[in-house]
């Protein structure tokens, strides 16, 4: 019986890293993605690194309205 509860135990902790795993992978393709299309904004639009952060929803939405 221990044996069972030791394997299923060490089986939750497996599935846990991997979990953790994945949640690491999503974030930094998710990050990397940024990154790019935050590039293809300023190639496109050069004034929006003037913008400032706080700033850029409305002025993106009054440039491309």
């Amino acid at each position: 019986m221990m044996d069972n509860e030791k394997r299923l135990s060490q089986e939750k902790h497996r599935l846990e890293e991997a979990q953790a795993r994945d949640r690491v992978r999503e974030r930094k393709t998710r990050t990397h993605r940024l990154i790019k299309e935050g590039a293809v904004l300023e190639k496109i639009l050069p004034e929006v690194k003037d913008v400032g952060l706080e700033n850029l929803e409305e002025f993106l939405h009054n440039k491309l309205s």
